[in-house]
């Protein structure tokens, strides 16, 4: 036994050292500048977490990408709003570009600002002195005064949606120069100052004369004008049916019911059948987070057939999540933490989906794709709990967070792997990676050290750690055979594939990857 314990000591001395202290007061390895800022871009989220508040977490993301290669940041706003379809993200990483290589920045202005809102928020945050100027600046402020006037007038009027700042404080700002007489009486009416009131384009003439008589039919402009009048219940459900995307539709199903629009005959039927439509799911490319994030925003007052149509929906896009292939270990966190909202604590505006709902989408989502898959569910140790893969991923998410409670101890369920010598291929550990009480081990982490040991057995085995709540430390460092992924948006599971495949490495590489 002396013997087995000296070598056994000896092969930890090969593993890397922990070189940090997680939020939890565990060990772990703190993320090079690079993989960090990498993960934050791609699915992080500005918000007040179960360990740190937005605040630390804004902190962190300025001083990671100040210490990286400007042309990484620029890949990495790239890839954070093409890729990961993210929204503050990229648009703070523009901004620090225009101070860091002012150049570079004008590239990928025209990459990542493709819509009003992000023009919204890339000004918002260059007058916040957040990255390092409270104003836009000359070359900031030519880039935003181009966009306004090559937009067309279709996505003016879009754009001209929300506040802090408004389109009207936009162009305030940065004085665009009107083109034709129509764009010069939108801009007047836009602002408040006079204008040609028939050099105004049709759309807006229309919502001119509808304030006036609200009888008349509903002018074609962005729906967000129209509410912010008082409209019936039928004119609600004109909005449903008529004005609002797919997308935006699943996002408004509360406000719907509020306005009485589901007692209006027909309207609860045509909802329905617009969620549940194969076609336009496929057309809006809707995957199972966008539609777990609905389904858990719901309230009582949608109707049951609605809710349902969601629930179809969620089971149908799991069609479109890549296959893990062979024996794949799937080992969802169910630790007390894991019942914070996924994107931070919000005032008003928390997320009712939970880290654990995300664990336990990922776990359904392989076993629907993976029947032979098994799942390990953790805490401080493995948890015994069966998962039907024929079952809905709602009961399977409902089952998994019965269970949650307890201290975080990610290396249990590689450790009873070890204990059982099970062949592996693939296994992905969901969590918010804050491990605390896992046995202390010399140098490395103790998931390190018992992954090292399922590797010895299995030489072609490959780990996912999907880490829900980024803090910026891992349990076991990133390499050939090891990817770790921060934060969570649908582009994870591409990400899982092709790592489980050998066609990426870690994240870095899927930024590196991006053309600027």
């Amino acid at each position: 036994m002396a013997l087995k314990r000296l070598f056994a000591g000896t092969a930890s001395r090969f593993l890397p050292r922990a070189d940090a202290v997680n939020e939890a007061g565990g060990v772990a390895y703190a993320y090079g500048p690079e993989a960090k800022l990498a993960q934050l871009a791609a699915t992080g989220a500005l918000g007040d977490g179960f360990y740190a508040n937005a605040e630390t977490q804004l902190a962190d993301v300025l001083e990671t990408a100040w210490a990286v290669d400007a042309e990484f940041v620029a890949k990495a706003a790239v890839y954070a709003r093409q890729s990961g379809a993210m929204k503050d993200m990229p648009a703070l990483l523009t901004a620090v570009l225009t101070m860091s290589d002012p150049d570079l920045s004008v590239r990928v202005f025209k990459r990542v600002i493709d819509n009003g809102r992000m023009l919204r928020s890339f000004v918002q945050i260059m007058r916040s002195g957040q990255t390092g100027r409270a104003s836009l600046g000359s070359r900031p402020k030519r880039l935003v005064k181009e966009w306004l006037e090559q937009a067309s007038m279709t996505r003016l009027m879009q754009a001209a949606t929300g506040n802090d700042p408004s389109l009207a404080d936009v162009v305030r700002m940065v004085h665009p120069t009107p083109a034709s007489d129509e764009r010069r009486s939108f801009y007047g009416w836009l602002i408040g100052k006079p204008y040609d009131v028939a050099a105004l384009p049709a759309e807006i003439a229309a919502f001119e004369a509808w304030k006036r008589d609200t009888a008349l039919p509903l002018p074609p402009v962005p729906f967000e004008w129209l509410t912010a009048f008082p409209l019936s219940a039928e004119q609600w459900g004109e909005i449903a049916l008529t004005r609002m995307g797919w997308q935006a539709l699943r996002m408004n199903l509360n406000t719907l019911a509020r306005q009485g629009a589901f007692d209006v005959a027909g309207v609860t039927e045509a909802v329905t059948a617009r969620l549940a439509d194969g076609e336009a799911l496929a057309r809006a490319r809707v995957m199972p987070y966008q539609l777990m994030v609905a389904m858990g925003q719901v309230g009582d007052g949608v109707p049951l057939k609605v809710q349902a149509a969601l629930e179809d929906a969620l089971e149908a896009s799991l069609a479109r999540v890549p296959v893990l292939e062979g024996h794949v270990v799937v080992c969802p966190d169910v630790s007390g933490s894991m019942g914070s909202p996924v994107t931070g604590y919000r005032k008003g505006a928390s997320s009712k989906v939970r880290c654990i709902d995300v664990a336990a989408l990922v776990a359904a989502a392989v076993l629907r794709t993976n029947r032979s898959a098994r799942v390990l569910p953790f805490e401080c140790d493995v948890v015994k709990l069966k998962l039907d893969p024929k079952a809905r991923v709602a009961v399977n998410a409902a089952k998994l967070a019965s269970v949650g409670g307890g201290g975080t101890n990610v290396s249990a369920p590689l450790a009873l792997l070890n204990r059982e010598r099970a062949t592996v291929d693939t296994v992905v550990i969901v969590s918010d990676n804050e491990s605390w009480i896992d046995p202390s081990r010399r140098g490395a982490t103790a998931t390190m050290d018992e992954w090292n040991k399922l590797k010895a057995r299995n030489p072609g085995a490959k780990l996912i750690c999907i880490d829900i709540a980024p803090y910026g430390t891992t349990q076991a460092k990133s390499r050939a055979d090891i990817m770790n992924v921060g934060g969570f948006t649908d582009a994870v599971f591409d990400a899982m594939a092709r790592f489980a495949s050998g066609q990426t490495r870690d994240w870095v590489e899927l930024v590196n990857e991006t053309e600027v």
